[in-house]
């Protein structure tokens, strides 16, 4: 395992990559829900880029037969086929830096990005 300070993305070969960071602070938020949900990663129009992310956490119950589905020790990470075609590869990182911290989307498929990080094109 990786140390707090470090941030290396989890299992290179999967889809969608997550930081131990990351990892870390979404199953803190998901622990407060007080539920066993899991995450659901994709991407909608807008943004100042024209695409942007998101995020939110689901019932597994809702997990389609068509998602891709990424195990991170049991916390399902969950990417519909349409927005996997923007997000493979995605490696999803956390800071709680005072400025420029959150969660952080370093997306190789993105030929532009906004200042903020949230949407890209």
């Amino acid at each position: 395992m990786t140390q707090a300070a470090q941030s290396s993305p989890q299992s290179p070969q999967r889809g969608i990559l997550m930081s131990d960071a990351a990892l870390r602070h979404v199953l803190a938020l998901r622990d407060k829900q007080g539920k066993d949900l899991c995450l659901r990663v994709g991407v909608r129009q807008g943004g100042c880029s024209g695409m942007s992310y998101m995020m939110d956490f689901e019932d597994p119950s809702n997990i389609r037969e068509t998602d891709e589905v990424f195990d991170y020790d049991g916390f399902k990470v969950v990417c519909d086929p349409k927005s996997m075609l923007y997000l493979y590869g995605l490696t999803l990182d956390y800071s709680d830096a005072l400025i420029g911290g959150g969660f952080q989307f370093t997306n190789p498929n993105a030929s532009q990005t906004c200042g903020c990080g949230k949407s890209f094109s």
